[in-house]
């Protein structure tokens, strides 16, 4: 092969690059022009440069220089047609992110509170206009304030880890809102009136429900002379409130080792409103709280004359409470972030 037709293979390829790159009109146009001239496997360069091993030995030099010199100028033109097509769109993206003041603006939706902080909030405003101090406690909590101050003894099953998160001996996720009889009585002196509300965890299965995590919330009164009476008294204005000012309430025997005595405390069905339901199981009542007067062992605990003082506590969760407020059958439903569902409050 003579250089006269190795020049005139080379200039030929040149003609059919400019004629290509002439007609790209867009970055991926031209990014396509690159590919078929340069790429590394099939690139059209790729294929001449391979010709090079076809040719006679004398041949190879003038066939190789030349070759190398269409590269050296497609790549050249190419990296100039990218910068140019690159910029331009670059200055389109840029006069697309300004701002058109006088065009209408998009519609978008606004958050709502979420139901169960919205309830928590209701309970505690509640709680507030009664003359009570709401407590913001620790979720994660020692084992004295948790258990031992509250006059729950080694065995009591709630102790052990299958039913409580522990991250040693001594510390632990909180199981209940009840550590604020403790810590109100730590830092204040009689009268007392204390109530928190916040997250609280057990290991309970999640299903409709229960949860591992849900909210609860804790009443202190202590004072002199405070009795059963008191209590009944401040339960009933604060169900009236939450639930509906017809709403009935009852006592029944109940344990917990803070309290003596204790009572579970149902009110009347607010679905049927006492006759019987589906929901009440046809009872016409819905078991709500467990409360009773604080014992004495507790209030020894902290530093109280359980001869002078009296009180008393009472704990609910305020997921249960949402439920029964907002007609919702499972209580995954308020964790799942489904703003199908929370939209609808």
């Amino acid at each position: 092969m003579s250089d006269h037709v190795i020049l005139d293979r080379i200039e030929e390829l040149r003609r059919q690059f400019d004629a290509e790159l002439a007609q790209a009109a867009s970055l991926d146009t031209c990014a396509a022009v690159r590919d078929r001239w340069v790429g590394r496997e099939r690139g059209i360069i790729t294929g001449e440069m391979k010709r090079l091993r076809e040719l006679p030995r004398e041949d190879r030099p003038a066939f190789g220089q030349a070759a190398n010199e269409l590269r050296n100028y497609v790549e050249r033109e190419l990296n100039a047609a990218l910068e140019r097509f690159g910029a331009r769109a670059r200055e389109l993206e840029i006069a697309r992110g300004r701002v058109d003041v006088t065009r209408p603006g998009f519609p978008y939706a606004l958050g709502v509170e979420h139901p169960i902080k919205r309830l928590q909030a209701e309970i505690e405003q509640v709680f507030i206009s009664l003359g009570f101090r709401v407590f913001d406690l620790p979720e994660i909590e020692k084992e004295y304030y948790n258990f031992d101050a509250l006059n729950m003894p080694r065995s009591h099953p709630a102790r052990d880890s299958q039913d409580t998160f522990y991250f040693d001996e001594t510390t632990l996720l909180r199981t209940h809102c009840s550590t604020v009889q403790i810590h109100a009585m730590k830092v204040m002196k009689p009268p007392v009136r204390a109530v928190s509300t916040g997250k609280v965890y057990r290991r309970d299965p999640a299903d409709a429900t229960h949860s591992p995590m849900f909210y609860q919330v804790d009443v202190l009164a202590l004072d002199e002379g405070i009795t059963m009476g008191d209590l009944k008294g401040t339960l009933e204005v604060f169900l009236k409130r939450i639930f509906h000012p017809d709403v009935r309430m009852r006592f029944r025997p109940g344990f917990f080792p803070f309290v003596e005595p204790g009572a579970e405390v149902d009110i009347s069905c607010i679905f049927c409103f006492g006759k019987g339901c589906r929901i009440c199981k046809q009872s016409g009542w819905i078991e709500i709280l467990g409360a009773g007067m604080v014992h004495p062992k507790v209030l020894r605990m902290s530093g109280v004359d359980d001869e002078r003082y009296t009180g008393f506590a009472w704990g609910m969760g305020i997921d249960r409470v949402a439920l029964l407020k907002y007609e919702v059958d499972d209580i995954r439903l308020f964790f799942e972030n489904d703003l199908r569902f929370l939209t609808q409050f």
